[in-house]
């Protein structure tokens, strides 16, 4: 199976499946002389990691990382060495067993299908290299990218679940972390709301959707390229490659469409600090493909689980119709989840267009 590796100057690979022993990642292209610690990289991870909540899948996996390569110690941290970063995480949970009745069968909304038509074979066993269980490895790789940029932050909410939304007056990013907040939302009024929500959803065996924002703040003007590669390009690109996001908007996205030239271009003047003013940012901090110095705003939407209790209409492999009803752990919202991942995916794209710019500039 080909096309494991994203970046083109940060090139992250990753490796591994749902029920293996282990997943991970290498991380190509890393500058020598990054500095980070082991608990930066952790710290990413728990935010990710299963079985926090009653909102999320119980599968309880630590996620603990282990670093092989490309770092040497240096004042009690680590320092990148310019080599290959090769990062491992152990799966320590799989219920192989959940998955024995569907061996035969599949999903409705899943993979499983599409997969075996092109590869002739497929891991039943959590959807094998289809599940978002790789997705921790990425993560962990954003943690590496976030410290690219000098001075970059990015960061990451959950704007909407189902039919329900937050209120954007307000967003509050502290309360994102907040360890009482089990949604990564930014609203506070909206914990008990999504809370009763999503608990009529879990009991009843479904699930539901949700819509991510992420913002990257610090990132220099002058990143990107006007025809090919494009900041919002890749991305969207990133975005798109994580599992179940099935929409990608930049900015005003969507929006955008809905107004006119006049309400849609972001006016300028000069500030007092002799540099320009954005009075607007409907362009979400890109415009001709290249980064604008703004805040660059990306928004993605996640499609409903698509493992959920309720019988389903099917077939199997031997063309017989089928109920398909999927045991296991899953997440009611998948979407909860994808907020840490949707910050690395940012990170690592601006991250490898910040070291092309530096390429190609040489500043």
């Amino acid at each position: 199976m080909s096309h494991n590796t994203f970046g083109h100057l940060f090139r992250v690979t990753t490796w591994g499946e749902s029920h293996g022993p282990a997943l991970g990642c290498v991380v190509d292209g890393c500058p020598p002389g990054i500095r980070f610690t082991l608990a930066d990289i952790q710290s990413e991870l728990d935010k990710r990691r299963p079985g926090q909540s009653r909102f999320v899948t119980q599968r309880r996996e630590p996620d603990e990382v282990k670093i092989l390569s490309g770092v040497i110690e240096d004042g009690g941290g680590l320092v990148t060495t310019g080599t290959p970063i090769s990062m491992l995480i152990e799966n320590v949970d799989q219920r192989s067993k959940d998955y024995g009745e569907i061996a035969r069968q599949y999903r409705p909304g899943h993979a499983d299908y599409a997969y075996e038509m092109k590869y002739g074979i497929r891991d039943h066993r959590g959807g094998g290299r289809s599940s978002a269980r790789e997705t921790a490895a990425r993560v962990a790789a954003g943690a590496i990218a976030r410290r690219i940029v000098p001075g970059m932050v990015v960061r990451g909410a959950l704007v909407s679940m189902g039919d329900k939304a937050i209120d954007r007056a307000n967003w509050n990013w502290n309360f994102v972390a907040d360890p009482e907040n089990p949604f990564f939302t930014p609203d506070p009024a909206s914990v008990p709301v999504f809370a009763d929500y999503l608990d009529g959803i879990r009991k009843a065996g479904s699930s539901v959707g949700a819509v991510i924002e992420i913002v990257a703040e610090g990132v220099p003007a002058g990143l990107g390229a006007p025809i090919y590669a494009k900041v919002d390009q890749d991305i969207a690109a990133c975005l798109m490659s994580i599992n179940a996001v099935k929409g990608v908007e930049i900015g005003n996205g969507f929006e955008a469409a809905k107004i006119t030239g006049e309400k849609n271009a972001d006016e300028m003047r000069m500030g007092n600090d002799g540099k320009p003013v954005f009075l607007s940012n409907n362009a979400g901090g890109i415009l001709g493909g290249i980064s604008t110095g703004q805040d660059i705003v990306a928004r993605f939407a996640v499609k409903p689980t698509s493992s959920i209790l309720t019988p389903r209409r099917s077939i199997d492999m031997d063309g017989n119709d089928v109920d398909v009803m999927t045991k296991g752990r899953h997440d009611p919202c998948v979407g909860i989840r994808a907020v840490p991942i949707g910050e690395a995916m940012v990170a690592c794209a601006i991250a490898d267009h910040y070291l092309r710019h530096r390429g190609q500039v040489g500043r």
